[in-house]
């Protein structure tokens, strides 16, 4: 009797383990779905990984950090020229530049953008409010500092408006060279902009970046304003490459 239970547990035993291998074999042959990552996966990785490293050492992190920061700035050598002019955006930092220009000898003469009122100078202008707009506080500035020779450019808005507005400009007041000032983090930008809609016409042109900035390409990274500033910045540089692979 003992014997007979024995065997049938073996019995039983055996048959779970026979459909468990089963069970493990039909599994094995069905078809399983493979997962695949995408293919710009590597590509995120390395560049995730290029930036953790970048931001885990300092040695490394600073140089390229301020090689980001000059990426925004030019710089080239200023000559004399027959006229200087503030770029739109130059404000204050501008117009001490330029003065210090004037006073180094490079020009007697100073040219300014006008400055179109937007919707809240309009409202101030419509109650007889006194309004001032970006240009006419620039010539203030220029005269209290000296610069007595100062002249206003056509209205514009904006980079484009610059560029739109330069080329006939330098023609029609047959303009051998001009030094153009803007702030630091604007002026690669700019360069490039002028170097587009300059080309086929004689007059020379040099970026001069504000020392005055407050744009620090060394140091961007320390203060909100500069992180702002730079991808800000950044974003529209590249943007512009990529518009404009060939300007040069």
């Amino acid at each position: 009797m003992a014997a007979s239970r024995v065997a049938a547990g073996v019995m039983s035993l055996t048959c779970q383990y026979t459909g468990d291998i089963t069970l493990s074999c039909s599994n094995l042959m069905k078809p399983r779905r493979i997962f695949r990552w995408p293919r710009w996966a590597p590509i995120l990785l390395v560049l995730a990984l290029a930036a953790l490293a970048i931001v885990a050492v300092r040695s490394l992190r600073e140089p390229v950090l301020r090689a980001a920061g000059w990426a925004l700035v030019v710089n080239e050598p200023v000559a004399s020229a027959d006229i200087i002019v503030l770029s739109l955006d130059s404000g204050g930092a501008g117009v001490l530049e330029a003065a210090d220009l004037v006073q180094s000898g490079i020009s007697k003469r100073v040219a300014v953008f006008m400055d179109p009122p937007n919707g809240e100078d309009r409202e101030f202008i419509r109650r007889g409010l006194p309004y001032e707009d970006a240009a006419a506080r620039q010539i203030r500035q220029l005269r209290s500092l000296g610069v007595t020779d100062v002249v206003q450019i056509s209205r514009i808005d904006g980079t484009e408006g610059e560029g739109r507005v330069l080329p006939p400009w330098c023609d029609e007041h047959q303009l051998r060279s001009i030094v153009v000032v803007a702030i630091k983090d604007h002026s690669r930008r700019l360069r490039r902009v002028l170097d587009r809609v300059m080309k086929g016409h004689p007059t020379r042109v040099t970026v001069q970046p504000s020392r005055y900035s407050s744009f620090d390409p060394d140091r961007w990274w320390e203060t909100r304003g500069g992180v702002r500033t730079e991808i800000f910045e950044l974003q529209k540089l590249l943007l512009d490459v990529v518009l404009h692979p060939m300007s040069f």
